[in-house]
């Protein structure tokens, strides 16, 4: 990115892919202030796109995330199935399947369009962005941007460089994502998962050891998660943690427990039948939970819900907090 504009306002972001992150990234980018065009690559998407866009932008504005109003808004989106729209985007963000051969198709339908300085990313959170850059005619300006849903209120954000990515181009993210609402992680080396991901499905994995081994159910293990990780999590992170609680009783447990955890390299037969049975979770009522169609809706809306409200909270204990405390007490 030759130019230092961090001005959202003079800077039009691209979406590629409009299902539901790609709609709930797209709220994020106009709430800060950026004119935003809309792709829809699969054409259903064109009659679904706006009533969720809309919805996440009503939302956002009685929870008074966003001033503006929503048609003001919305009039800065233009939602569409023609790649030449791009052409005078500076940020194209793709939001497509996590099949290759997708998204080779489309990064060769953007950047037939788009001049060689607009930055293009990718939402992928299981396709390393130094493969996916190989797919590109000019690699360095292709990254990563892994967002998590719902994008518009989450304060999550990994941009990750690939092995030829040009750092100057990560920063400028690095420093145009603040302005999105985001504390962004700037993932300077390409690793499959970048960090979540490779934190969150070792959990993962160990979760399915235990409910497949008896040695507690699946609601056992949620209430563990929701109790002890969901207590302090939005707060301080793993590191921090330790350093609040004593960082010995940690290096203890670490050399007795390490050795017993899974290593398991297989897909846990837990959700292989679950995905075999045709289970998806809420959107269809069938996952690890039994749900009526009534139930599954209303877990759907009571995430929702929370998704604000926990918002709410994160906000009053930013990453800098406590340096805001210590400027404050200096100024008294």
């Amino acid at each position: 990115m030759n130019e230092l504009n961090l001005r959202p306002e003079s800077l039009t972001v691209a979406v590629v892919g409009l299902g539901l992150m790609g709609c709930s990234i797209t709220a994020c980018l106009l709430m800060a202030g950026h004119p935003v065009i809309a792709l829809a690559p699969v054409p259903g998407d064109m009659v679904t796109a706006m009533p969720r866009i809309r919805e996440h932008l009503e939302k956002s504005f009685a929870e008074k995330i966003t001033l503006k109003a929503p048609e003001d808004l919305l009039r800065h989106l233009s939602i569409t199935e023609d790649y030449g729209l791009l052409k005078n985007c500076k940020l194209v963000i793709e939001c497509t399947l996590e099949n290759l051969d997708i998204k080779k198709s489309v990064y060769a339908k953007i950047e037939k369009e788009v001049p060689d300085d607009t930055l293009i990313t990718s939402n992928t959170s299981a396709i390393p962005i130094s493969i996916l850059q190989k797919e590109t005619r000019v690699p360095s300006r292709f990254l990563g941007l892994h967002w998590a849903e719902p994008s518009h209120t989450t304060r999550f954000l990994e941009i990750i460089c690939g092995d030829q990515s040009d750092i100057q181009n990560a920063e400028w993210l690095y420093e145009i994502s603040h302005s999105w609402g985001k504390e962004p992680t700037l993932v300077r080396k390409d690793i499959r998962g970048f960090i979540t991901n490779r934190l969150m499905y070792s959990m993962y994995r160990e979760a399915f050891y235990l409910v497949e081994n008896g040695y507690a159910t699946i609601e056992d293990v949620d209430r563990a998660c929701r109790n002890n990780a969901g207590y302090w999590m939005t707060l301080v992170g793993i590191f921090r943690w330790m350093d609040i609680t004593g960082v010995p009783a940690y290096h203890n447990v670490m050399k007795d427990l390490f050795p017993t955890l899974s290593t398991q390299t297989e897909v846990p037969e837990l959700i292989d039948d679950v995905v075999k049975a045709g289970g998806k979770g809420i959107s269809n009522a069938h996952g690890f939970y039994k749900y009526t169609p009534e139930e599954a809706r209303l877990w759907k809306e009571t995430f929702e819900e929370f998704s604000y409200e926990i918002r709410k909270l994160a906000l009053k204990y930013p990453a800098d907090v406590v340096k805001k405390k210590l400027t404050a007490k200096k100024k008294e």
